[in-house]
């Protein structure tokens, strides 16, 4: 869905400060004629280069003088004076000075862009209702379409039947009155003329009705035309772009069964429309004329009846759900060399004789050639069964569908070449799958192909998170399924744009996506600014490549990580909200600074490339200022051996005396620590309960627990009755899983046992 055309939706308040964009030196209807095509291009690029302004300075020109061709066939006088004028103006204007008109429309995109998050910001609920609304207004608009179609065919049925009883019935009388003109009596000659004139008025009326018939196909050939183009072009390529940010973790897509019910419905008065034509030419061959409209039209309407059901056929073929292997399906798309993935087609002209008629197969990299490939492009064989027969038991629903569950990939190995030597990494290389069948009827005969969306093959593991993130860059700036040489150029994304994808990544695998704060945090280290107000240009390297500031890992590798610490031992926390995570250190220390001493908030570690989680809570010094205390951030190791809510409940610190004291009692702003965590402990040992010191079960030893104990100086040791305020300077961050003997071995005293 383009900007504009989103931004058309909103409430008046808003379409007012749109208006506000644009005067004379760019006038908004250039804006609106030339919406799709002004989006597409790069103007920020143009607005810092002259050479690339000028070249689509003479693109905008030529998008005008298309306009104006169409304008001029639609016989409109005043919209073709009013693009010719707006044309003058910007020749005028910018001629010489084409960067200044780049930056024009740059700033005008930009302006639409916060007017649109402003007013999606103000009331969410409200602009998603509207879009709902919409969705809804399209399909009962779609449907009455379909349904015109389908009406209008039954009207030509019945149409044709009445043709047919007519010329049944003038054929008879002709027969009859060749009988009769042999009698010599004058009565019966006189009864001659009389049929004979009966017969001439059934001949026009026959000849009438034929006229209609063809008059009301051809009709009902251009509704159907125009209302297949509407489904093809514009609900098809909706769906297709839900599905792509499905498969990114977007939305869950849906609406093909009603997809399939369209294209049914238009196949099937397709199919009848062929039949119908049939049915005139038999009538034609019993009885033809000068002038017969069936003679002179039938080829006409069979050619455009037959490329309509054949481009209906070709287009209903989709991939319903994408490669995926079934050991990551929160990750498609991402195919690791000899393990086995799954994918699925399905045709959505649901016809009881294509049931069985369709052997599919799977191509891999068909039309890819050294000619449009780059240096080292790896090549890559299927294993498996790659044919599969289309039937409509293959899906719950009855749809006509195959899916391919065993494929597999190979590389193919060419002797003394290297893999992966041209200007791609392996993870940038995109791959496509394609399936291809045929269709066999009567007269025709209908090739038919589809194709994934670009695939990006892997030969380790390792190689998954990067593999992913060139998934999500795709599918998150083009719907082009082909263009396998995207990462060759790759576009820059808008903080907007990823920002929703960010989110996506942890609501698919959790039941919490990211709030706006944490996001404004996220598009700081990658903005280098407040994300809140910029929405600024964010490149793939940045955003997978590059080192993440003066760290070793790349920011999506960041995010990867605390993607799989959270999945793995933090998933209820984090479901439950407790979990701030990501916070800057400056915004920590302002959310924390007012509150109660022993107030805490659970944060991400910015250092840690396998993810690893923290926690900061304030104190007070003796003159009441804030003290703000954070231990060394908890990996996977430390997670492994005791869950998180276990280390905050058992955490200590070194206080006066050296007696160890528990100083986290709210999580942020101001809940207990029990009630937040008490439901994750582990059930704690009645006391009632008799120590085990049976040697042939427990070897003689006392259980014991792991807990953290962070080590203070006696020298820091302020006050007996408080723990100790420190700086984060003088705060050693320093925290373990430690055993008895260790913690025995810190305190002089004896082991803590559970």
């Amino acid at each position: 869905m383009s900007q504009w055309y989103q931004l058309q939706q909103l409430d008046s308040k808003f379409l007012e400060q749109v208006h506000q964009l644009y005067d004379d030196s760019f006038p908004m209807e250039i804006r609106q004629y030339l919406a799709q095509w002004l989006e597409n291009q790069d103007w920020d690029h143009a607005a810092a280069n002259d050479s690339f302004a000028t070249l689509l300075f003479h693109g905008l020109l030529t998008q005008l003088d298309d306009q104006y061709s169409r304008f001029a066939q639609e016989n409109n006088f005043l919209l073709q004076h009013n693009i010719r004028k707006s044309k003058r103006n910007l020749q005028d204007h910018f001629q010489e000075d084409p960067v200044q008109m780049a930056m024009i429309i740059s700033n005008c995109l930009k302006e639409e862009q916060k007017i649109l998050t402003s007013a999606q910001t103000l009331d969410q609920n409200e602009v998603s209702s509207t879009q709902n609304n919409l969705i809804l207004g399209r399909q009962k608009e779609m449907n009455e379409k379909v349904k015109k179609v389908k009406n209008k065919v039954q009207d030509v049925e019945q149409d044709i039947k009445t043709l047919e009883d007519i010329q049944d019935e003038y054929d008879f009388k002709c027969k009859t009155l060749q009988s009769r003109e042999h009698e010599p009596s004058g009565k019966a000659l006189k009864e001659v003329k009389q049929e004979q004139m009966i017969i001439q008025n059934m001949f026009l009326t026959l000849q009438l009705r034929r006229k209609e018939v063809v008059t009301k196909i051809a009709d009902l050939l251009n509704i159907t035309e125009q209302t297949q183009v509407a489904l093809i072009t514009e609900e098809l390529v909706d769906w297709k772009r839900r599905q792509q940010i499905a498969c990114i973790g977007g939305p869950p897509n849906a609406c093909l069964d009603q997809l399939q019910n369209w294209f049914t419905v238009i196949a099937e008065s397709l199919q009848q429309v062929r039949q119908q034509i049939k049915k005139l030419e038999e009538l034609e061959q019993k009885l033809t004329y000068s002038q017969d409209p069936v003679t002179q039209h039938k080829c006409f309407l069979r050619e455009r009846t037959n490329t309509l059901f054949k481009q209906l056929i070709q287009s209903s073929f989709v991939v319903e759900r994408q490669p995926c292997m079934p050991t990551h399906p929160q990750r498609p798309l991402v195919l690791k060399t000899g393990v086995q993935f799954t994918v699925k087609l399905r045709l959505l002209v649901k016809l009881q004789e294509l049931n069985y008629q369709l052997q599919v197969k799977a191509l891999f990299d068909k039309d890819v050639n050294e000619k449009n490939t780059v240096k080292g492009f790896r090549k890559f064989n299927i294993l498996g069964t790659n044919t599969k027969v289309m039937n409509m038991e293959e899906s719950t629903n009855g749809s006509l569908a195959a899916e391919f569950r065993h494929l597999q990939l190979k590389e193919q190995k060419n002797a003394g070449s290297r893999t992966n030597e041209g200007p791609l990494i392996v993870t940038e290389e995109l791959h496509s799958l394609s399936f291809v069948t045929e269709l066999c009827q009567p007269n025709l005969v209908i090739d038919i192909e589809t194709t994934s969306l670009p695939i990006v093959v892997i030969s380790n593991v390792s190689q998954l998170p990067s593999g992913w993130a060139s998934i999500l860059w795709y599918n998150m700036l083009t719907n082009e399924p082909k263009n396998l040489s995207f990462f060759l150029n790759p576009p820059t994304a808008r903080w907007t744009q990823l920002s929703d994808v960010l989110s996506w990544q942890f609501s698919s695998v959790t039941k919490r996506g990211l709030s706006t704060d944490q996001l404004n945090m996220l598009g700081e280290k990658l903005l280098s600014q407040s994300a809140a107000n910029v929405d600024g240009p964010i490149p793939w390297t940045r955003f997978c490549k590059e080192n993440l500031n003066d760290k070793s890992f790349s920011f999506w590798l960041w995010i990867e990580g605390i993607l799989e610490l959270i999945k793995k031992y933090l998933l209820s926390l984090w479901n439950d909200g407790w979990v701030m995570g990501f916070v800057s250190k400056d915004k920590e220390r302002t959310l924390l600074k007012d509150q109660t001493p022993g107030t805490f908030l659970l944060r991400f570690s910015e250092s840690s490339r396998e993810g690893a989680i923290t926690f900061t809570w304030v104190e007070r010094s003796q003159n009441d200022e804030p003290q703000f205390h954070a231990v060394e951030p908890y990996t996977k190791k430390e997670l492994s051996a005791v869950t998180f809510p276990d280390i905050i409940r058992n955490y200590k610190v070194m206080a006066a005396e050296n007696i160890p004291e528990n100083p986290l009692k709210f999580l942020f702003p101001d809940i207990p620590k029990d009630h937040a965590f008490g439901k994750y402990y582990s059930r704690p040992k009645e006391p009632s309960e008799p120590m085990d010191v049976d040697d042939s079960k427990t070897g003689g030893y006392i259980k014991t627990e792991l807990i953290s104990v962070s080590e203070v100086h006696p020298s820091r040791l302020q006050a007996p009755e408080n723990l100790l305020p420190m700086s984060p300077e003088e705060y050693a961050e320093v925290t373990r899983a430690l055993s008895p003997a260790e913690i025995d071995s810190m305190l002089n005293t004896a082991a803590y046992s559970s």
